[in-house]
């Protein structure tokens, strides 16, 4: 057997893979395999130098680990020359991977992460590629990542521009209001009329006009006697429970025994009746506020209620629900020196019960002729001046006179009313000069607040007096209609508002349209004039309408 020493020097290794037999030679060549190292290492030679050195495969020819497929497969087909030398150990000590035929491969990067060439786990297609093209990535600079967000999120930003801009044209409006831009009150020129008043130096007086307020309260408000003022509830729970309107006159009510016996009685005020006899509801308050009777009080309250006691129970809760705090009913008459009350607190209800109409139509009688009776004359004596309209008197030892007032003053075309009270006062000898005394005090209160009412133009028309705002930014004036005059007394300030409609205020609107009212002062007092638009009202533009939020 032949030693390997005995072998022709340009024989193959025995462990060389053999060509593929029938393989055919390049003609006119005739050193295949060492031709074709040499081109091989021509070609590669440049690629080589420029890549650094991992790890050389064995001279086995096998591919290191991780070595590119294409180089391992080339080594591999590739048919082993039998005279190709084996290259030198120098080219093995610079990396080269020597494959078969003398044929040298690049050596392969690593690409792990570590850089430790156990593999691809890990590595990125970036990375791979700079490696394999030893070509780095760009450096990242602020320049570049300020564009790289720009080409992100510019998209994004359009798109919601573009959903707020459709979104803030589609939206409900916010609804239009009217704001007052003129002043919000007015102030009467000259002396304080309260300042002037001529008050009684004794007892309690209060005087107010309707819808306009009060022109002052003089002397302390303790609850003293009111005597007949009393008789002014007893009409008000009477019509609460048995209401009556216009020309109505009401059930038919029978004298008992008891009223026919007390119209005799000469310590009383009365209405002389009889056992048996028949009268309305509406004459029996005739007859219980024009004469002042007793007898016709007790009368309707055993009537409305039962009894006497059970009538005041009404009167007591009736009171309460006026905030007649400082008042205490015991009788349904006044005759009973423990029924006690304040100005202040028959004022409250002298202002409630003259919106009754049929107590109105009875309080304003100077006298009356009531079947079976005969006429009877009222107390009130100032009923017979100018404007007098009631209400009630009341005179008695504790009590001394007393008067419950109502007068009227045409002002500004209509008829301003005004109430007043005084309690407590005296002059003379006998309870008929106190009630003189108190009579006479009142009417100078009465001619006071006459002469003191006056009517001024507050505001002319065509003045701008508030504006109708869109609720986006967008103003368009409001002008008065027509003048605006106010009822009150020197030293007054009055209140203006201006409302808007039920409807409320329209979007758009040509001028002169109405879309609100002025208004000064309240009650009898009150005036109004419709507010128009100055000039046309237009709906918000598209670019409010945007900057709306």
């Amino acid at each position: 057997m032949a030693s390997p020493a005995d072998a022709p020097e340009d024989a193959a290794p025995a462990d060389a893979p053999q060509a593929p037999s029938g393989a055919a030679s390049p003609p006119g060549d005739e050193d295949t395999g060492v031709h074709r190292a040499e081109v091989r290492k021509s070609l590669l030679r440049p690629l080589i130098s420029d890549l650094p050195a991992e790890r050389p495969v064995g001279r086995t020819g096998s591919p290191a680990a991780g070595a590119a497929p294409g180089w391992a497969g080339a080594a591999a087909s590739a048919p082993p020359a039998a005279s190709a030398p084996l290259p030198p150990a120098a080219a093995l000590d610079q990396g080269e991977i020597v494959g078969p035929e003398g044929t040298r491969a690049m050596p392969v990067p690593s690409l792990s992460p570590s850089g430790s060439g156990s593999g691809t786990t890990g590595a990125t297609p970036l990375k791979l590629l700079a490696q394999l093209t030893n070509t780095p990535p760009p450096r990242q600079t602020a320049l570049r990542t300020v564009g790289r967000r720009f080409k992100i999120w510019t998209p994004l930003v359009i798109l919601l521009a573009v959903v707020f801009v459709i979104v803030q044209a589609v939206r409900p409006l916010p609804a239009a209001g009217l704001q007052l831009t003129a002043a919000p009150s007015y102030a009467f020129p000259g002396a304080s009329l309260p300042g002037s008043m001529p008050w009684p130096g004794e007892g309690q007086s209060v005087a107010e006009v309707e819808g306009l307020g009060s022109l002052g309260v003089h002397g302390a408000q303790n609850p003293v006697p009111i005597a007949s003022l009393t008789k002014v509830m007893t009409a008000y729970v009477v019509l609460r429970d048995h209401p009556l309107t216009g020309k109505q006159n009401g059930p038919v009510i029978p004298v008992d025994q008891q009223a026919a016996d007390e119209s005799a009685s000469a310590d009383e005020s009365t209405a002389h009746v009889s056992a048996g006899q028949k009268f309305t509801e509406r004459q029996l308050l005739q007859l219980l506020l024009v004469p002042s009777g007793n007898n016709i009080a007790r009368l309707l309250a055993r009537w409305d209620a039962g009894t006497q006691q059970a009538f005041v129970t009404k009167m007591t809760s009736a009171a309460a629900g006026l905030g007649m705090t400082h008042t205490t009913y015991t009788g349904a008459s006044g005759f009973e020196e423990t029924t006690v009350s304040t100005a202040v607190d028959q004022l409250k209800l002298a202002r409630e019960v003259m919106k009754n109409e049929v107590f109105r139509s009875v309080v304003a009688l100077p006298n009356v002729d009531v079947p079976g009776v005969g006429r009877i004359y009222n107390n009130n004596n100032d009923l017979v001046k100018p404007g007098v309209v009631g209400i009630k008197t009341g005179s008695s030892t504790p009590a001394g006179g007393a008067l419950m007032w109502a007068a009227k003053k045409k002002v500004g075309g209509k008829d301003q009313l005004i109430l007043g009270v005084v309690l407590q006062q005296h002059g003379g000898t006998t309870v008929n000069d106190s009630l003189q005394t108190a009579l006479t005090r009142s009417q100078q209160l009465i001619e006071a607040v006459q002469g003191g009412l006056t009517s001024v133009t507050v505001v002319k028309k065509g003045d701008v007096v508030g504006e109708v705002r869109d609720g986006l930014g967008g103003t368009t004036p409001v002008v008065a209609a027509a003048d605006l005059t106010a009822v009150g007394w020197p030293g007054l300030r009055s209140t203006i508002t201006l409302s808007t409609p039920a409807t409320g205020v329209p979007h758009s609107a040509k001028a002169g349209a109405v879309v609100g009212t002025l208004t000064i002062g309240a009650g009898s007092a009150r005036t109004t004039v419709p507010a128009v638009l100055k000039s046309d009202l237009a709906e918000p533009s598209f670019g409010a309408k945007l900057t709306h939020f």
